[in-house]
């Protein structure tokens, strides 16, 4: 899985991230369909973060302020 996720996150899978984005996003809207769940959310914005910089210091200030606060949910 941390193969996929480097390879995911290089510039050239830039095709692959932006729909993968999306798809989670989506998922994590619908939550409450038996499939898919709020989990979806939140992956799907942190992919979506590699390529839009608005979104880029908003997130990254977000995992930071939690990491601060639960260090032990990033062990």
């Amino acid at each position: 899985m941390a193969r996929f996720v480097h390879r995911l996150r290089r510039p050239a899978a830039r095709w692959l991230r932006i729909p993968a984005a999306l798809f989670f996003v989506a998922g994590g809207i619908l939550f409450f369909l038996p499939v898919v769940g709020l989990w979806m959310l939140p992956l799907g914005l942190l992919l979506l973060v590699e390529d839009v910089p608005v979104l880029r210091r908003r997130v990254y200030g977000a995992v930071n302020w939690l990491a601060e606060r639960r260090p032990d949910w990033f062990a």
